[in-house]
């Protein structure tokens, strides 16, 4: 069973970058396509980004240019890179697979844009 931790939120400028992790433990890692969820404050867990096994990377489109999702094999990590930031992208950040396991949900890591 695969197991997901996240790390790196916090309270950030507008305009500011940040770059979220997500460790996994457990078996099958490198065979999953992997992703970056958000859920806004009153809204529904979305999908951010995603990362297929061979690198393969897709953005819903108002993250395309600003976020970059990177995943290490050998570490069994997928990283969410996020560069200005807008007040919009604040959130809990979640890492899953993708399409996501309902068993998979972790804490996730709070993103706060704010001046």
């Amino acid at each position: 069973q695969l197991r997901l931790v996240e790390s790196g939120g916090g309270l950030v400028q507008p305009g500011g970058s940040l770059r979220l992790s997500c460790k996994a433990s457990g078996s099958g890692f490198t065979s999953y396509t992997m992703g970056w969820y958000r859920q806004a404050p009153g809204k529904q867990r979305e999908l951010v980004a995603r990362i297929t096994s061979s690198g393969i990377t897709t953005f819903t489109n108002i993250e395309r240019g600003r976020f970059t999702i990177s995943r290490d094999n050998d570490k069994n990590t997928v990283d969410l890179q996020m560069s200005s930031l807008k007040p919009e992208d604040a959130g809990v950040y979640y890492c899953n697979t993708a399409p996501a396991s309902v068993a998979r949900w972790g804490q996730g890591t709070q993103v706060i844009v704010s001046s």
